[in-house]
């Protein structure tokens, strides 16, 4: 076993990567950005090393600089960790160039599985089932579309390099086809430096299941079981489990040795994952998607069900050991599910949010929870929004998705906005609780997953926190707050309170904390008992977690985080854009402007795209509210810009 191993990554995946080496007595070493100086996994490692600025081309991708850190620091091997460059083959020679072990598979292999053209000649020559499609190498945009009119709608545009959803669009007719091609090509080359695309034929109700292979140097490559991965927004997994409730004994031992044998037809060598698809509407049929060079964010689903820590074997096997088990050898035994916990908003279309992480809690008595977070993190817009993940594990699915769904609920993040609420809608729909996914649901579903207004309790909660502020319970001077008093009664003290989705309302409070009165807006007033209990706010026996940052007050319970403001004017300024009568759009997520589509006292019309905001390798098009004319531009192609920054100004036609 090696003494030293450098981590070349960040986020949960770096610390899950530092406590493995901890375990096994080996020191390890850090790399960070300068957004990263006080981050989990700089704590957390023996030694932490600056690689560069925030921009990750110059830092977490920069393969020279981590040569550079990993040299300095005397580690003996690299472990990638997934994304950045865990799949780059120029990084894994570079590293063995320096004397360096590479922690994954050799760079001949990584090749052949990195480009999605030769990966499928490559199974399909060792008989494994793939997609019917095009992909030849080179294909233009006109061979491109030819190819589909070959292949027939819907299809899938898929970049040649890289993964994760990036740079994929499904196609289901000739009107968008080349706009998408184009943006394929644009995002393809942003995130993987390679526009090189392949079509494939959609599969109907597509189920996504994986199969997690282990090979040694010497020969011997066994499949740990499957991995359902159908829960998913924008190509990317949300929801992944073990075993699938799709397949039984037969088929995933059919699925399990089509694994081994796309692992053999390129001398794979330690963990990696053999993707399939599968039609929920025939089951008994897969198709090779794509083979994962590297650790997957799921792993964890597979470590529970069977018991085999595969950051261990990872090092191991990179260290010459053989594996010590056969294939009779691997039991799943339960069931497990894994939820990925991001700083997005499902309700706005999944965009990403940031901020700074004021209270925390992670409630790892119940799960397994592999996270990033610590009290203080600020999360921003430079990196994937992945802030942590929870792992149940049972002896039955429900037992699992009832861990899962107890564990999110406990859960406390304040200051970062996150899609826990809906984790917890989606895990109590009746077709996942019955099993019955496909990577369509939740975009079919999401109307019903995603709850935006910010219920009444919750602003009588807001108010009701700053009377214990006038009472001084809070810690606040009560002579700060605007109430008063008159003779045989207390005056009603009136708070504008702006909520997400709601806008200002008044909130009305009044009393004493332990027979106090509240209303909400017109509401009838009610009486309540509020104090506070470990920090914790309780009105009516409901318990709140709360912070403030500035003039916000953030409110957490069941899983769920609102930010509060009194100013009534944070609603127009951040609103996510123009009403019927025109007039500015912002900033749908904190980013760069990537395209600028219009100009200054151009003649525009509803819907049209105006300009491309890009944030952690996601595009969003802000588009044209009405009719009208564009009689104000504040931003340009590579200009960053905040939440809710202004960014153009349409006003409708004068009569």
């Amino acid at each position: 076993m090696f003494d030293s191993v450098l981590v070349a990554n960040r986020g949960e995946i770096a610390v899950r990567v530092v406590r493995a080496l901890r375990s096994l007595g080996v020191r390890s070493v850090a790399v960070h950005s300068d957004a990263d100086a006080d981050a989990r996994h700089v704590r957390e490692a023996d030694v932490a090393v600056r690689i560069g600025p925030a921009a990750a081309r110059e830092s977490y991708l920069s393969a020279e600089r981590i040569v550079e850190a990993a040299l300095a620091t005397g580690a003996q091997a690299v472990h990638p960790g997934y994304g950045f460059l865990a799949e780059n083959a120029d990084f894994a020679r570079a590293c063995e160039k320096a004397g360096l072990v590479f922690v994954g598979p050799t760079p001949d292999a990584i090749d052949a599985m990195g480009d999605k053209i030769r990966a499928k000649l490559a199974v399909a020559a060792a008989g494994v089932p793939v997609v019917p499609g095009r992909t030849e190498p080179g294909m233009s945009d006109d061979d491109l579309v030819a190819a589909v009119a070959e292949i027939g709608y819907p299809v899938l545009l898929k970049p040649s390099a890289g993964g994760g959803g990036k740079g994929m669009r499904t196609v289901s007719g000739p009107e968008g086809l080349r706009e998408a091609i184009a943006s394929a090509r644009r995002e393809a080359r942003g995130s993987f430096g390679d526009d090189t695309l392949l079509v494939e034929r959609f599969v109907s109700r597509p189920r996504h299941v994986e199969i997690q292979v282990l090979a040694d140097a010497h020969g011997h490559v066994l499949h740990l079981g499957e991995r359902e991965c159908s829960l998913q927004r924008r190509h990317q997994k949300i929801v992944e489990e073990s075993p699938s409730p799709l397949l039984d004994a037969a088929a995933r031992e059919r699925m399990g040795r089509a694994a081994v044998e796309a692992a053999r037809a390129v001398d794979y060598r330690g963990a990696g994952t053999v993707e399939f698809i599968v039609s929920a509407d025939a089951p008994d049929e897969f198709f090779f998607l794509e083979m994962n060079t590297r650790l997957q964010v799921e792993h964890p689903v597979t470590e529970l069900v069977t018991g085999i820590d595969l950051v261990e074997w990872q090092l191991r096997v990179a260290a010459g050991e053989p594996l010590d088990l056969a294939q009779e050898d691997v039991r799943i035994t339960g069931h497990a599910v894994e939820a990925r916990v991001y700083a997005e908003d499902p309700a706005r279309g999944f965009l990403p949010t940031g901020g700074r992480v004021l209270a925390l809690h992670e409630p790892d008595d119940l799960v397994r929870i592999d996270s990033s977070l610590l009290t203080g993190t600020r999360v921003g817009s430079d990196y994937d929004p992945m802030l942590a993940k929870y792992v149940a594990h049972g002896r039955t699915r429900a037992d699992a998705l009832r861990k899962l769904n107890a564990a999110l609920g406990r859960a406390v993040v304040l200051g970062v906005p996150t899609n826990i609420p809906f984790l917890r809608a989606l895990l109590a729909d009746p077709d996942v609780r019955a099993g019955n996914l496909d990577t369509g649901l939740v975009e079919r579903k999401l109307d019903s997953l995603v709850e935006v207004d910010v219920p009444d309790e919750v602003l009588a909660a807001a108010g009701l926190e700053r009377l214990l502020a006038q009472e001084g319970v809070a810690g606040s001077d009560p002579w700060d707050a605007p109430g008063g008093w008159r003779l045989g009664e207390h005056a009603w003290t009136v708070w504008r309170i702006d909520a997400p989705g709601r806008g200002a309302v008044e909130v009305r409070v009044r009393g004493r904390a332990e027979n106090a009165e509240v209303a909400v807006g017109a509401a009838t007033p009610v009486r309540t008992r509020v104090s506070t209990v470990d920090g914790q706010l309780v009105v009516g026996g409901r318990r709140y977690a709360v912070a403030r940052d500035g003039d916000v007050l953030w409110l957490g319970a069941d899983g769920r985080s609102w930010p509060l403001v009194e100013s009534p004017l944070l609603a127009s300024a951040g609103s996510a854009g123009a009403g019927a009568t025109g007039g500015p759009l912002v900033s749908p997520m904190p980013g760069t402007v990537l395209l600028v589509r219009a100009a200054r006292g151009d003649t525009v019309t509803a819907g049209q795209p105006l300009l491309v905001v890009e944030a952690m390798k996601m595009e969003h098009s802000v588009v044209a509210p009405i009719d009208g004319v564009l009689t104000e531009l504040h931003a340009h192609p590579g200009q960053q810009v905040a939440l809710g920054q202004p960014l153009a100004v349409v006003v409708p036609h004068q009569e």
